[in-house]
């Protein structure tokens, strides 16, 4: 029987939906255009909106006239000319843009169209991506908001991005809403929340749901005075991977689940419940709204609303290696990709079989430059294969081991593993060394970034170095009967510490002034629970990944289970 939950809810009962499904939410707005005598109507919408459905919401209010905002957008060309250096041609990199979203709007074309409105006798509908910027003062805005995981599969599934010309790679598609598109759609966003009226959760389009901004807000401040999970998602991956789809009993449609995001806020989503629906967010809009709550005034200080810690997974079991990769330094990610940090990380063995395996740091006395020119040969012949043994240390691994991963080291997961990916978050930025010869699940072979690798790969991580400083330490920090205190993982180069809790009964969580991160690696199920009551007490099951925010620091666990259980906590130092 299947305990891992895979759309944990954050209970907010008390509190109802305005309109659930398009004939409530028309019904709902045409009462709100009547009691306020509304002339102008504002439909902003996230860059990934069914653009049908919402054209249905817009005819069936009966408007007398209907702007769609990108009338008022500078030319396509021009734009797409203007972003041409920060996107790259790279299938997977860019430079983090700095723009906001009225630097694509003209503003002769939305003073005509304002014109147009005020000249109007009856409703005005404005919509679409930057309607709030055409739209002068509306009496009414409604925000459609999308999660990130939805978006990435509308744009397998054709989607195009915003004002991009037609695209069919998937990996161009995310790299611009990545570097672009996402980022000056959230700044508006964020712009918006003091004038926004109504929210539409968008992600399912078969029950859109609408909520007031004062339920809106509240939920929000609910979710950071408790420990919450976040709505995980598993993909397919190149390597395979079959632990995951048999532990968390997930669709067998699918060949392989090879990686899952189950704590990386900027990706995840949080589903509330309602008196009468479930209505979900983008977790990266909880960072935004409420970021001391959540990170704590320490940490909103060092990273702004960027939210630090990152969990996933990464499944090998029956499947093959991972990509021999390294990440980048952190002057290197500041100058050629505009991010303020780097992605350090650690790996954690959730399980094992006997020969699984990692491979971590150079050996010693490598020259670096014949390193390179063997995996120049491998990335321009598939037929040659790259001599890891010669110049990649490669270690056995067990189940509760952890691995240090600082920026510049070469890695690799092996086969027959399940690693917890406890990392800092800018995730994408992986500079793929060799792949072992496979294509990606689109038929063409992944992209291989060796120019970039070979400015990053740090000397100084040998063989000799590894084992001295990436190995977990395990170092006890406390222990009685009921409860064994370590720390592990992240080595001093790192600004996120681990701490390992292995406990039969209850123990109190210390919250180390910080967010924090964790994830039950052993036993069936634990309570969390508050001394005080602050929260409902929550059940997390094995393999969960849960936050507590820094505004909910009374935090205690009950081991439900006869044997011990055993938590990974992470935390900003």
């Amino acid at each position: 029987m299947m305990t891992y939950d895979l759309r944990p809810t954050i209970k907010v009962q008390e509190h109802a939906a305005a309109a659930v499904g398009i004939t409530e939410i028309v019904a709902s707005l045409k009462e709100q255009i009547t009691k306020k005598n509304a002339q102008i109507i504002c439909f902003e919408t996230y860059p990934g909106i069914d653009q049908q459905l919402l054209n249905q919401l817009v005819t069936e209010l009966v408007p007398e006239k209907v702007i769609h905002s990108e009338i008022c957008t500078r030319p396509r060309k021009e734009i797409n000319c203007e972003l041409a250096k920060e996107l790259t041609e790279d299938r997977v990199f860019g430079l983090m843009t700095h723009a906001e979203m009225n630097d694509y709007f003209d503003c002769s074309a939305i003073t005509e169209v304002q014109q147009e409105i005020k000249a109007t006798n009856g409703l005005v509908i404005v919509w679409g991506v930057g309607a709030a910027l055409v739209a002068s003062s509306p009496d009414i805005t409604v925000y459609f908001d999308i999660t990130r995981w939805e978006i990435q599969k509308r744009f397998r599934k054709g989607l195009n991005n915003w004002l991009a010309e037609p695209e069919t790679d998937a990996l161009k598609k995310f790299k611009r809403g990545y570097f672009f598109e996402w980022r000056i759609a959230d700044k508006l966003k964020s712009q918006l929340r003091s004038q926004t009226d109504f929210y539409i959760d968008g992600t399912k389009n078969e029950k859109w749901t609408m909520i007031d901004r004062a339920t809106y807000e509240t939920i929000q401040k609910k979710a950071v005075q408790r420990p919450f999970r976040l709505v995980p998602y598993f993909d397919q991956s190149p390597w395979g991977g079959q632990w995951m789809k048999e532990k968390f009993e997930l669709p067998d449609e699918i060949p392989n689940y090879g990686w899952a995001f189950d704590g990386v806020p900027e990706e995840n989503s949080l589903i509330f419940e309602l008196e009468n629906a479930q209505y979900e967010i983008p977790a990266i809009n909880l960072v935004r709204n409420y970021p001391s709550q959540l990170l704590g005034e320490r940490v909103y200080a060092l990273f702004g609303t960027e939210f630090p810690i990152r969990f996933d997974y990464l499944d090998t079991m029956g499947g093959g290696n991972l990509s021999l990769q390294v990440h980048p330094k952190v002057e290197y990610i500041q100058e050629k990709f505009g991010m303020v940090y780097t992605q350090n990380e650690s790996y954690y063995i959730l399980d094992a079989k006997e020969d699984a395996s990692i491979y971590l740091g150079i050996k010693n006395n490598t020259d670096i430059d014949e390193l390179f020119n063997e995996l120049e040969k491998a990335s321009k012949d598939s037929n040659y294969r790259f001599d890891d043994t010669k110049y990649i240390n490669h270690f056995p691994v067990q189940k509760h081991d952890h691995f240090s991963i600082p920026a510049g080291t070469i890695h690799c997961g092996g086969t027959n593993a399940v690693v917890l990916e406890i990392s800092a978050t800018p995730y994408i930025f992986t500079f793929k060394l060799w792949d072992w010869g496979r294509l990606g699940l689109d038929g063409k072979p992944r992209p291989i970034h060796l120019e970039h690798g070979r400015k990053n790969v740090d000397r100084r991580f040998d063989e000799d170095y590894v084992r001295a400083n990436l190995f977990s330490p395990n170092e006890i920090l406390s222990s009685n009967e009921q409860a064994l205190v370590e720390k592990t993982g992240l080595c001093d180069l790192e600004f996120i510490e681990t701490r390992r809790h292995t406990f039969t009964g209850e123990i109190k969580l210390e919250a180390h002034d910080s967010v924090n991160m964790l994830c039950l690696v052993e036993g069936e199920s634990i309570e969390l629970f508050s001394d005080d009551g602050e929260f409902v007490p929550i059940t997390i099951h094995y393999g969960e990944t849960f936050i507590i925010p820094d505004n909910c620091q009374n935090v205690s666990f009950k081991n439900n289970g006869k044997n011990p259980s055993v938590v990974i906590q992470a935390f900003i130092k």
